[in-house]
């Protein structure tokens, strides 16, 4: 895959072929990428402490309930946003584990916002102290990528961002995608608000993963602030 969309697959048991978390390749255009790392104890991760572990991957994150039997909206970091219910035990920063009876899609018809029945939540109040919670799998779990320039979407998160010229200009804190492309969520050196850049060749034409860096061809303008808008005149 040359940076287009590929996928993994879960276990117990293994979905379909383009059903998992989603893999990143290096190639023409990179594509959508899912599953991300887990937080460290400082970063928290919603519903409790984080998991003091290294070796695990964020799959999704439980939402606001719904109804009063129990159910509750869960956004999917999945290439296939249903598949995560393949994904048992799920392990969450609250310290426990759950596995998904079901999922739907939720109203409104974004792909990655499911309606979730979790096994022994029954109530309203139930599905409420799931809120923000975060569902990890153990990323041995995943088969390994099957090309040398391939990775996950985990690798990304926490890579040092540079110039060209050598100039380290932030951290990777997320990888978004709100319907145009991926995008890198970088966070300046040494602090100030983060900015959105383009996950393509020509805004980061090389990604070190073993060197924890990312070559990034940024505007210059990338970290100010956005200008309003001017007011149309009468």
């Amino acid at each position: 895959m040359k940076r287009g969309r590929s996928t993994m697959r879960g276990s117990n048991p293994l979905p379909a072929a383009g059903e998992g978390a989603s893999r990143v390749s290096e190639g023409r255009e990179r594509g959508r990428a899912h599953a991300k790392n887990a937080p460290s104890p400082a970063q928290g991760g919603g519903g409790g402490a984080a998991p003091l572990r290294n070796d695990l991957v964020l799959v999704g994150e439980f939402g606001r309930a719904h109804g009063l039997k129990g159910e509750v909206r869960l956004k999917s970091h999945t290439g296939d946003p249903q598949a995560i219910a393949r994904y048992r035990p799920l392990i969450a920063s609250n310290g426990k584990t759950y596995s998904l009876k079901s999922v739907r899609p939720a109203p409104g018809g974004a792909p990655d916002l499911l309606i979730a029945v979790v096994d022994g939540v029954t109530t309203r109040e139930a599905s409420e102290a799931l809120n923000r919670v975060q569902l990890f799998v153990e990323r041995d779990k995943l088969p390994p990528p099957e090309e040398e320039d391939e990775f996950l979407l985990a690798d990304l998160i926490g890579l040092t961002v540079q110039t060209e010229a050598g100039e380290i200009i932030g951290t990777v804190v997320a990888v978004p995608n709100y319907g145009g492309g991926d995008l890198l969520e970088i966070a300046p050196v040494p602090s100030g608000p983060t900015a959105l850049l383009p996950f393509t060749r020509a805004f980061v034409p090389v990604v070190d993963i073993a060197g924890r860096r990312i070559v990034a061809a940024p505007p210059d303008d990338l970290f100010e602030p956005a200008r309003p808008e001017p007011e149309d005149e009468a």
